[in-house]
């Protein structure tokens, strides 16, 4: 079994940034790929970004190319969601999640996933 945790959302003006953390306990994320999801009032969850086991593949959604980076550190079995340039529109919970396989930007592909933290652009 894998635990993840989010952490880092919060309120913040529009342009602004904040770094969401994604700590897993249980087992090691080294063998995992991981993925950003996001879920705003109304809408359907969707993917914001993945990233492969070793790095060495990354996928984000068009909307936040080039305002977000997603980036691991599995010596500290954490993974990172940097978001920049913030917008009203990213006002969602967002997750992360993980799963035994290659890189996926389908919901349904994924294990295990965490509870979810808050993230709220102000204009």
């Amino acid at each position: 079994q894998v635990q993840l945790v989010e952490s880092g959302g919060g309120l913040v003006q529009a342009g602004g940034s904040l770094r969401l953390s994604c700590a897993a306990s249980g087992r090691t994320l080294s063998s995992y790929a991981m993925g950003w999801f996001r879920q705003a009032p109304g809408k359907e969850r969707e993917f914001v970004a993945g990233i492969s086991w070793n790095g060495g593949r990354i996928s984000y959604a068009d909307s936040v190319k080039g305002r977000f980076i997603i980036s691991r550190d599995n010596a500290k079995n954490t993974v990172y969601l940097q978001m920049n340039s913030l917008k009203p529109e990213d006002t969602a919970v967002y997750y992360c999640a993980a799963v035994l396989k290659l890189l996926s930007r389908t919901e349904r592909d994924y294990d295990y996933w965490g509870q979810g933290t808050q993230v709220t652009v102000s204009s």
